[in-house]
């Protein structure tokens, strides 16, 4: 483990060179403050917590950024090195191609929950500092928003190197991250309200409308952010989907896990059999 943690150190230090840490940090912290700014103005007419609204409005900035923050610092993080050279000087030393790949992975991960936690803890603090009132379960719905946030990074960097992991070239890399950018936060949602205005609920019941869901981590982070609780859900305008479609949160939340074991397994054993 202790080659593991090295290789994670000397990511984030290079992720801090190139800008990536300060870069995510700051992008993610000026859009949350200014939806903490704007988001309490509708509070009086929908009857929500501030801090409701805030975390509302952050999962569905969330669902956009973190993803594109997480693909873009992760696509080329095998092609990339073999194409520099680095990687044959790499693995010239004692160390396993697992190792490298864990390594990279923990560091990224780390570059992303940085910039997370900070981004929206300012949020956080601002709404705490303005006496803003909210109870506890607002609270935990914020804490359990941003957690889930550096979990929904995580499948997108997972992702992110199965990518890096099978293509030749860093350009094929790129372009496969923007498609599968599209895919998951654009194109699967557009094309399963297409199919259930089609269905007219003839087959896509709840149960099958559900695992649908499941099969986009994107779709899985909205539903557990925005039914967690019944203020946020009828805030949000999910209360349906709460009573007729939503898995309960610990499904949810194992679906994100399979989502980040899954890629990283695969592109484990891509790398494994791969030639430098």
């Amino acid at each position: 483990m202790k080659t593991v943690f090295l290789l994670a150190s000397k990511e984030v230090r290079e992720g801090s060179r190139n800008r990536w840490v300060v870069a995510a940090t700051g992008l993610l912290a000026a859009l949350a403050l200014t939806l903490t700014f704007l988001g309490s103005a509708p509070t009086g007419t929908v009857g929500a917590h501030p801090l409701d609204v805030v975390v509302i409005s952050l999962a569905s900035l969330t669902i956009f950024i973190v993803p594109l923050i997480a693909l873009l610092i992760s696509h080329d993080a095998i092609v990339g090195e073999i194409e520099r050279g680095t990687m044959m000087l790499l693995l010239s030393y004692p160390v396993r191609r697992r190792q490298v790949l864990l390594g990279k992975f923990l560091g990224h991960i780390a570059i992303l929950a940085f910039a997370t936690c900070i981004g929206y803890g300012l949020a956080g603090a601002v709404l705490a500092v303005g006496g803003q009132a909210a109870d506890a379960a607002s609270w935990a719905a914020f804490l359990t928003m941003t957690a889930s946030s550096v979990l929904l990074g995580a499948v997108f960097v997972a992702i992110g190197y199965l990518v890096s992991v099978l293509v030749s070239d860093r350009g094929t890399a790129g372009g496969i991250a923007v498609a599968v950018w599209l895919l998951f936060v654009v194109l699967y949602d557009m094309a399963l309200l297409g199919l259930l205005v089609a269905d007219q609920g003839r087959f896509v019941n709840g149960g099958v409308l559900a695992a649908l869901l499941l099969f986009n981590p994107a779709d899985s982070y909205r539903l557990l952010n925005l039914t967690g609780s019944d203020g946020i859900a009828a805030a949000s305008g999910m209360a349906g989907t709460v009573r007729d479609a939503a898995p309960p949160p610990a499904v949810l939340l194992a679906a994100l896990a399979v989502w980040v074991a899954a890629p990283m397994a695969l592109a484990a054993l891509a790398f494994s059999r791969r030639e430098l």
